[in-house]
């Protein structure tokens, strides 16, 4: 079988969030399980100097965009048995600084950029020498593939083709545009309705997808549940109502060759489940770094994160205004976002700086030494379609305390619902009383190393390995090939 996979991140070539890690480990992990696998993403500045190996396919093509032609090629790549990567050279629409947006700013074409995306991946589904059974689109950018597939079957008479499956990893972003950009699908406008993209007088990609796709997955079951609300639908959870039957939640994995304790250039000592002499002595060597007292008998709290309300950063910083200073605790940020954000945390830094450090910006490495080093991990989410850093932070024995939503729910334990198996913090009100609440329950735990311990081998020891996540994958492509 033959899986083609499309999406406008793919690591480690281009990312903006999750998209790219999720996409770039599930087509791995369904290749060592046998399938074939490609990958189109657009070869955005600089991946060719990121991917040796990386040449012309020797595949030209025009591809129409309303009134015009616009000229492009494939690049291929081959960096595993039974895995390609197919990049979609379009200078004019990817030769650019970023993949989006600049200074928050959208690019005013990435409608007619990520068209062009789509149009490429139906070509490439219809010329490829061995035609894919299935044609997983991933998030807004490639939401219009089901329609181009399904009018194609239509416009040339198929009875077969494609099967199509599509994922929302964050139903937020929509792609959505003035109707007027319909003209660069080149469909006719009969194919314009509300039961395809047409959503409140703008054409959605999202809700083409929603609308059109044979089998619907998001990236967490509870998710799944949440996203068909109107809390949470976005304005979509009509559509996602309807189609309820096709929906599936399924959990990201974690690429555990990446985020291990025990064989990791970032650690500067090795730990596991049964060993965590190391994982103290990571604390000591962060604390140290961060120029916090080292103290053992001070629990340490972490968070890596994009600095937003999505995120729950404010609820943070009203948290730690209410434990700080009489609390014993120290606490780490390390993210960038939104400005307010960033300098909100850097005074609360300034204001106590023997408890809390701010590191705005990006740090692969340090992020990897956070999650070691801390005791605890904060995740108190609005929403979160999934979420990595938790599961990351469960395999470190960093214990996460996060609230009650989306991947978070499917993935923590907390010890109300199962004391034998409790491997973390949750709770479910959006408040910083809720999380304040929460936090004093994980001082409490830090005070008890026999409940601590129990905490952590649980947390170390559970599997979120792609291999298994993408056995679901591979069940549902089954699912919708044998279906209607």
């Amino acid at each position: 079988m033959h899986v083609l996979l499309a999406s406008s991140e793919l690591h480690p070539f281009s990312k903006t969030g999750g998209l790219a890690d999720a996409v770039a480990a599930l087509a791995q992990a369904v290749g060592r399980a046998g399938w074939q696998v490609s990958v189109v993403t657009p070869l955005y500045r600089g991946v060719a100097a990121r991917a040796p190996g990386l040449r012309p396919a020797g595949w030209k093509f025009d591809i129409p965009l309303g009134p015009r032609l616009v000229s492009g090629e494939f690049w291929r790549l081959d960096p595993h048995p039974n895995l390609t990567y197919w990049f979609v050279d379009q200078p004019g629409f990817f030769d650019r600084p970023a993949l989006y947006n600049e200074a928050d700013r959208d690019y005013p074409d990435n409608a007619a950029r990520f068209l062009y995306l789509t149009k490429a991946a139906a070509l490439l589904a219809r010329h490829h020498p061995v035609p894919p059974s299935i044609l997983h689109g991933h998030d807004w950018q490639v939401g219009l593939l089901p329609l181009f597939l399904h009018h194609d079957r239509i416009a040339r008479g198929r009875l077969t083709g494609p099967r199509t499956v599509f994922t929302i990893h964050n139903l937020a972003y929509q792609g959505s545009f003035p109707v007027e950009t319909w003209q660069l699908t080149n469909l006719p406008w009969s194919w314009f309705h509300l039961e395809s993209a047409a959503h409140h007088g703008h054409l959605n990609f999202l809700k083409g997808a929603l609308s059109l796709a044979d089998g619907l997955t998001t990236v967490s079951p509870r998710y799944a549940e949440e996203i068909c609300t109107r809390q949470y639908g976005c304005g979509l959870e009509g559509v996602l109502r309807r189609r309820g039957h096709d929906l599936t939640g399924i959990l990201n994995g974690v690429d555990y060759s990446e985020w291990n304790t025990t064989s990791n250039p970032a650690l500067p000592h090795a730990y596991d489940a049964f060993h965590l002499a190391g994982k103290a002595a990571n604390k000591a060597t962060l604390q140290h770094e961060l120029g916090l007292p080292v103290r053992s008998d001070v629990p340490l709290f972490g968070n890596i994160t994009r600095l937003t309300d999505q995120k729950g950063c404010d609820l943070v910083l009203e948290a730690l205004d209410r434990l700080l200073p009489d609390e014993p605790i120290q606490f780490v940020l390390l993210g960038n976002g939104d400005t307010d954000l960033a300098e909100a945390y850097r005074e609360l830094a300034r204001r106590h700086p023997r408890q809390v450090v701010a590191r705005i910006g990006f740090d692969a490495r340090l992020a990897h030494r956070i999650e070691a080093g801390c005791d605890f991990y904060v995740m108190p989410s609005r929403f979160e379609p999934c979420g990595l850093n938790q599961m990351y932070s469960l395999r470190y024995g960093t214990i996460p305390i996060v609230r009650a939503t989306g991947g978070l729910d499917d993935s923590v334990i907390d010890p109300r619902a199962d004391p034998d198996l409790a491997n973390g913090i949750k709770f479910s009100e959006i408040s910083a009383e809720a999380l304040e609440q929460a936090w004093r329950k994980a001082l409490a735990l830090f005070a008890d190393p026999v409940a601590l311990q129990h905490f952590r081998l649980n947390a170390m020891t559970a599997d979120f390995s792609w291999d298994r996540q993408a056995q679901r994958y591979l069940d549902l492509y089954r699912e919708v090939l044998h279906g209607p």
